[in-house]
Parts: C-alpha cells; structure tokens; sequence
C-alpha cells in the first residue's frame, strides 16, 4: 500500500556529524595538497570572472556544510559553516554566514553576490560564484582582499523535498574551492 507521509526529519548527532565531518577532511586533507599550492587562477566562466587587473593572493579547499532553515514554503538561503585548509592540510581559516571569512592570523574578509555571479556548472552540487570583497579587517591572507570566488563544488544543495516544521534545519556537507583575489598595478 501507497501512503504519503511527512518527510522524516534526521537529526545528526553529534557524533555522527564529526564522523561526516572528519571523514570529509581526509578526502579534503588528501586533495588539498594537489589543489591548495595552485594559486594560478582557475578556469571559469566569463560571468564569474574577475578581470586581469586581480591576482589569485591565495587559494584554500574548504569542507564544510551549507545549513539551509525551512521557512514554511521553502528551504531559505543557505549559511555555510565551513573549514578552510591550505596546501599542506593545515586548517588556515573558518567561513561562515556573512559570507565571511576569518583567517587564524586574525583577519577577515566579507563577501557580497553582484548581480548574475553565479554559474551551475553541476545541478548536483551548489553553484559557482564570484563574490566582491564588502569589508577586509587586520593583516593576514584576507588583508586587501578584492574578490573571491567559489569553484568546484561538490554537494551543498538544499533538501529536494518540503520540511516537516517550520524552523527545521537541514545541514548539506559540500566541498569548494575558493580563490582570494587582490587588486594588482598591471
């Protein structure tokens, strides 16, 4: 028999999510090193490209979760709570809800979508985009920061079905890797 139900919810333990989480990071740890030390710019499409007169400054693969809340008629914009890890696997910075990103030499860079930044490249995974430095805060790899963008993602969707209660929150994992710009004389 055929009977409709309300889509389950799935609360993850903690537990359960630092396994999710620490099993990402080996994937990540291990592809961070053939990524993270390439700080040439990628190749994207035009719509999120920065321009010539802005230099790659530096490149980190982050893993993390996009945490998507249901509002009642959809699953909202996402918050990304992810961690941002260098050539050598070496945690390097935290990215959250702003966008921002926090280095651990203290500074901080704010992120913002211009208008058509964002490209689907895979419908599985969250888009690519190209965001413009809003705010850049203390010296560090985010000191001078012009634009950053978001290539290579896997994951990070939002819940193909309706939530259950308004308010339930869904945490997507997803990997990414973005590239830090700044403004160069040439």
């Amino acid at each position: 028999m055929n009977t409709k139900s309300a889509p389950q919810t799935h609360r993850l333990r903690p537990s359960a999510w630092l396994l999710t989480l620490a099993s990402i990071a080996l994937v990540a740890a291990t592809t961070s090193s053939a990524l993270a030390d390439d700080n040439r710019a990628p190749e994207v499409p035009t719509a999120i490209a920065v321009g010539e007169t802005n230099k790659v400054h530096f490149h980190g693969f982050a893993v993390g979760f996009q945490i998507y809340t249901w509002n009642g008629t959809s699953w909202g914009a996402a918050v990304p709570m992810a961690t941002l890890y260098d050539e050598d696997g070496n945690v390097v910075a935290l990215h959250s809800a702003g966008p921002t990103w926090q280095s651990n030499s203290g500074s901080k860079v704010v992120g913002a979508l211009p208008p058509a930044a964002a490209v689907t490249v895979d419908t599985n995974s969250i888009p690519w985009l190209r965001l413009q430095a809003l705010t850049t805060e203390g010296p560090g790899i985010f000191a001078d920061i012009s634009f950053i963008q978001r290539v290579n993602t896997t994951g990070g969707k939002a819940p193909s079905t309706n939530g259950a209660f308004v308010g339930q929150v869904a945490a997507t994992p997803y990997t990414a890797d973005y590239f830090f710009y700044r403004q160069t004389s040439n």
